[in-house]
Formats: C-alpha cells, structure tokens, sequence
C-alpha cells in the first residue's frame, strides 16, 4: 500500500470511530429525554393517586388551591426553560467535555442558544466537520507525502475550530447589540419607576412591550422574569443578564437592580446618574472612532486626491514643457 492509501484508510478508521463515539452520545441522550420522561409521568400517577384517594379536604387541614390549565401551562414552561439552561447529562462525559468546554457554554449562552440543543448541534458539528473536511482535501487535491499529513491536519484543525469562530462571532455581535441597547434600557426604566412602577412591573412591561427595539435585553428579561416566577431569587435570574454584556456596565446596573430588590430604596437618582455616565462613554467611543477614521481617510485621500491634484496643478506646465521641447526638436 501506499502512503496516500495508507493515510485515507487511517481516516475512515478515524471517521468510524467518531462516528460510533457519536452515536453513544446520542443514545446517552435519549436515555436521559426517556428518563425524564418517565419521571413525569410517575409524579402525574402519583398526583393522580393522590386526588383520587383524597378528593375532599380533612376537617382542620389547609389544602393547597389546585392549579388551572394556565398556571399548569405556565409551570411546564418554567420547567422547560430550566432544563434548557442546565446541560444534559451527557456533555459531562471525557470527549463531550473536551469538545464543549465552559467556554463554549459561556459562548453559547452569550449567543443566546439554549444549552442543550444548541450543545448537541455544536458537538456534532465539529465532529462532522473534523471528518469531511480532510476527506475532501484528499479527494480534491490529492497531496503527495508530507504535503497529505499537512493539509490533513490543517483541515481537520479548521473543522474542529470553525463552528467555534461562528459562535464566537455569533456571541460578539449579541454583546455589540447589548452596548447599543444599554443605554436606552436604563432610560426606560428610569421611566417606568418615575411614574411609580414597581420594579417587577418595569420588568415585565420592559420584557412585553418594548421587546421591538429592546431585542436582546428584552428576551434576556422575558427569561429573567420567567425564571423569578418559578421560585428564583432576582438575583439568581439575572445572573445570565450580568454576563452578557462586552463591558462591566450591565453587570453594574444588574448589581443595581438587585441590591433595589433586595433592600428597597430609591432607584431614579442611581440610573439618571449612570444614564449621564453611559451617555459620556459613548461620546467619547465616538470621538475615538472619529479620530481613526481620520487617520485611515488620510491615506485614502493620498492614493486617490493626490494624482488627480498633481495633474491638475502640474498638468499644464509638463504639457509646455513638452510643446517646447518638440518645437525645439522640430527646428
């Protein structure tokens, strides 16, 4: 055999492997859905029991009111979203673990991708991609020697890395888009608690009703608000909301908002101040971004001005210049 057909046979020997190592993870995690699963429907069976056997209330007891098909509803969702924000049993295992790391899951939740499925995705990409793409290099460009174990490893490199540079980008954008909504966030609130909103009022109308120009910070309080309403203290749901943001200024009105909820006090004077301080920073990342655009416009204006200015102004003397030398020439 050659080297070249040694070196493709190593790769499906590698491919199968990974593509068992796959399939044990999916299998892992239809066994943790069934097991879920299955725990539901006994606590159903045991709360169906237990109205069964018990349907009028003791004299003396206090019975707990029942839940109506909303409350029901709203508890299911609760629950889900819950689930959707832990991993599943199966990331925790040695090559899940090495391909979706705690920096992958701080990306994935600053994309705004729930853990789970989006985890799932995100292995299965980069192990997909960690076996097509070298596969594709031999069968497109068939390297010879040294140059095969090079562009094999560069490949797989590449497939291994590119869903992480999309998430990252991914994440990087959602962070942009919350330094730009920051500010008006706070205005708002300020707003609502000038008019003598509570502070879960502000949040739930901030989260309803300006969803359309809040769209990161909204659905990230919609989440906080649902996660507060299960049983959560405010802090615990925002806790997802302070690390979100590219800087330490959501972090500083989230600690805001907590310390409120937790001691009360007046919170209008805090935000006005940190509404001038936001205000003042982004004038200032204007002027900066100014002063470069100045700079790289300097060199724009000397490879396209210049030319034109120096045909302009010298054009008419060069153009003497030759007359009078070819009538020299002619005589």
């Amino acid at each position: 055999m050659t080297a070249q057909q040694l070196w493709i046979t190593s790769l499906a020997l590698a491919a199968l492997g990974l593509l068992l190592l796959a399939g044990a993870l999916v299998w892992q995690l239809r066994r943790s859905v069934r097991a879920q699963a299955r725990v539901g429907e006994v606590l159903q069976t045991r709360e169906a029991s237990a109205a069964v056997i018990a349907p009028f209330p003791m004299p003396g007891a206090n019975p707990l009111p029942g839940l109506g098909a909303s409350d029901k509803a709203e508890a299911a969702m609760v629950q889900s979203v819950a689930n959707s924000l832990k991993p599943p049993a199966w990331l925790q295992s040695g090559l899940s673990r090495a391909l979706f790391a705690d920096e992958d899951r701080k990306l994935m939740e600053q994309a705004g991708l729930e853990i789970a499925r989006g985890g799932l995705i995100y292995v299965i990409s980069r192990v997909v991609l960690a076996l097509l793409l070298p596969m594709l290099v031999m069968l497109v460009l068939a390297p010879q020697g040294s140059k095969a174990l090079i562009y094999g490893f560069a490949a797989f490199g590449l497939g291994i890395m590119l869903p992480k540079w999309l998430l990252r980008s991914k994440a990087a954008n959602r962070r942009r888009c919350v330094v730009e909504e920051l500010p008006l966030f706070v205005d708002l609130l300020r707003l609502l608690q000038g008019v003598g909103l509570s502070m879960d009022q502000s949040m739930q109308i901030l989260a309803t009703e300006f969803n359309s120009v809040l769209r990161v910070i909204g659905a990230e309080l919609a989440l906080a608000n649902r996660l507060h309403s299960s049983g959560r203290t405010r802090e615990q749901s925002l806790q997802r909301l302070a690390h979100l943001g590219a800087d330490d200024d959501l972090s500083a009105v989230v600690n805001l908002l907590v310390q409120v909820d937790r001691h009360g006090g007046a919170v209008q004077d805090p935000l006005k101040e940190f509404s001038l301080r936001l205000r003042e920073k982004r004038q200032a990342s204007f002027k900066e971004r100014i002063g470069v655009i100045t700079v790289k416009m300097t060199g724009v204006m000397v490879l396209t001005l210049l030319p034109a200015l120096l045909v302009i102004t010298a054009g008419p003397g060069f153009t003497a210049v030759i007359r009078s030398l070819s009538s020299m020439g002619g005589r």
